[in-house]
């Protein structure tokens, strides 16, 4: 499920013909070069393609207008090898519309000494064109991500691989189609949003389908499909009875192992990338979906909690940007539940009443059944476990009436201080950025919702730049965060985003 697109960038060398083509041979053996040990060094998530030198206004829009084109190509990096006149590039970038990257660089990484002259200056000026060049995308408010450094330096390398990631949320930002079942909680006004307006602003459809026709999709499913797939749980997880009937327990189970196959067939026939559910509109289910949304979100499903369609579709977007990251430790739903607010041990106790991805998890998943006062059905079967320690971020994407806000928290998660043997659901503890106190006072300032959209995998900094690609505002809370200053950040916002 979390296929996407099999995405590649395009890498695109400005000059001109003013040096003659025996520098223009060499712009293009170095622009080659660098493109080879780029795609060398492992580093980047997705190939690089090079493209031959943009020297014209006619060669610079029509390869622009190609990416455009080409759904494989998710976006273009740019640099300026020798002095390239910037006003070649303004219909190009007026009709470009993907994900753009200026890299700031040059081929020699020192200066030669002892044989540098003027043919040497003329060829290699990236410190003269990319300003020129930097100039005019500036000038026409174009969105994009600067990254300064040597080609060959892993530092550089990895903030190309990072804006990688970020550019194919962009691009699959526009695929997400978000599938909900029944509607929202009724009188809570966090889930609710202008879909027309995400529509327009991210490219999401969100759509309703009455909670019978997924019930019936679940129905639909043989014994031998169910039974087949709780015989991988069993394999795959610990099965907690606790004093229950195994074949009673096995039952429970099996209603979830139904579900999962019901509302996946109904996903995939559909063409939906999330779904959220609503424990009060559950029609001919039996139970509310616990362990068949938990198994769904592992495949890259996303998911919200309540009818809260924008958390399922950051959820998504997350899961598509971490798709293929080595050693990822996990993306998920989570909401705010109850503080600890004990000095020199605060934190905030992360759960949901059954629907936490086990991506997050660590060591472990237990499979518990346990009543649920919620949605009226009998006892829901859930994965439990405890999750990760480590830095991740948390984001809420909030509609504010006339317009959204990404708001981004960082964290620490750490091991739960003691055991919680009577809590049937899966957590993660963690300590919101600068601290409990500064990080609760400022995402309430911002708006914040009670779901989150969280990652151990993507950084602040790829979150912002998917914002701004966007054109909308996002405001950071991390160790700098003071509550004056993110004050002032918060009026400026509502002044420049309005």
């Amino acid at each position: 499920m979390l296929q996407s697109k099999n995405y590649k960038f395009w890498f695109c060398t400005g000059s001109q013909d003013l040096y003659g083509d025996e520098c223009l041979a060499k712009v293009a053996q170095h622009s080659r070069q660098i493109v080879e040990e780029l795609n060398k060094t492992g580093i980047l998530p997705y190939e690089l393609i090079w493209k031959p030198t943009l020297i014209t206004n006619e060669l610079i829009r029509k390869t622009l207008n190609e990416a455009n084109a080409d759904d494989d190509c998710a976006g273009i990096i740019t640099w300026m090898h020798t002095f390239s006149p910037a006003k070649s590039w303004i219909l190009g970038l007026q009709e470009y519309r993907k994900p753009l990257l200026h890299f700031h660089t040059q081929f020699n990484e020192e200066i030669p000494y002892d044989s540098i002259d003027m043919d040497f200056m003329n060829e290699n000026q990236s410190a003269h064109g990319d300003r020129e060049y930097g100039h005019i995308v500036s000038r026409m408010k174009i969105e994009r991500k600067v990254i300064a450094g040597h080609w060959s330096d892993p530092v550089a390398v990895e903030k190309i691989a990072s804006w990688m990631r970020t550019a194919v949320g962009i691009m699959e930002s526009s695929h997400i189609r978000v599938m909900r079942v029944a509607d929202n909680m009724r009188n809570v006004a966090v889930t609710e949003g202008d879909k027309v307006e995400a529509q327009i602003k991210f490219g999401w459809e969100v759509d309703a389908y009455p909670i019978n026709e997924i019930a019936d999709s679940v129905a639909s499913v043989s014994a031998s499909d169910t039974n087949a797939l709780v015989d991988e749980y069993y394999d795959k997880y610990e099965i907690l009875l606790e004093g229950r009937d195994p074949e009673e327990f096995q039952r429970h189970v099996a209603v979830q192992a139904q579900i999962e196959i019901g509302f996946e067939r109904f996903l995939e026939e559909n063409n939906y990338q999330a779904i959220v559910t609503h424990f009060g509109d559950l029609g001919a289910l039996k139970q509310l979906p616990g362990l068949a949304i938990q198994r769904l979100m592992e495949k890259g499903y996303g998911f919200g909690a309540e009818g809260d369609w924008k958390v399922a579709a950051m959820v998504r977007l997350m899961k598509i940007m971490t798709s293929g990251m080595k050693d990822a430790k996990g993306t998920s739903m989570l909401e705010d539940y109850t503080y600890n607010l004990v000095k020199g041990k605060e934190g905030i106790l992360e759960a949901h009443m059954l629907e936490i991805c086990p991506s997050i998890a660590d060591g472990h998943v237990s499979i518990k059944c346990q009543p649920l006062s919620m949605g009226s059905r009998e006892d829901p079967a859930r994965l439990v476990f405890t999750s990760k320690e480590g830095s991740g971020i948390a984001v809420s994407l909030i509609d504010l009436g006339t317009r959204f806000r990404l708001i981004i928290n960082n964290v620490d998660c750490k091991k739960n201080e003691k055991p919680m043997p009577k809590l049937p659901v899966a957590t993660n503890f963690w300590v919101p950025q600068p601290d409990i106190y500064t990080g609760a006072e400022a995402w309430i300032l911002a708006g914040g919702a009670h779901h989150t959209a969280f990652s151990y995998d993507l950084t602040a900094d790829q979150m912002g730049d998917w914002a701004a690609a966007m054109g909308i505002e996002a405001v950071y809370i991390d160790q700098d965060t003071k509550i004056r200053d993110f004050k002032k950040d918060l009026m400026l916002g509502e002044i420049f985003y309005r």
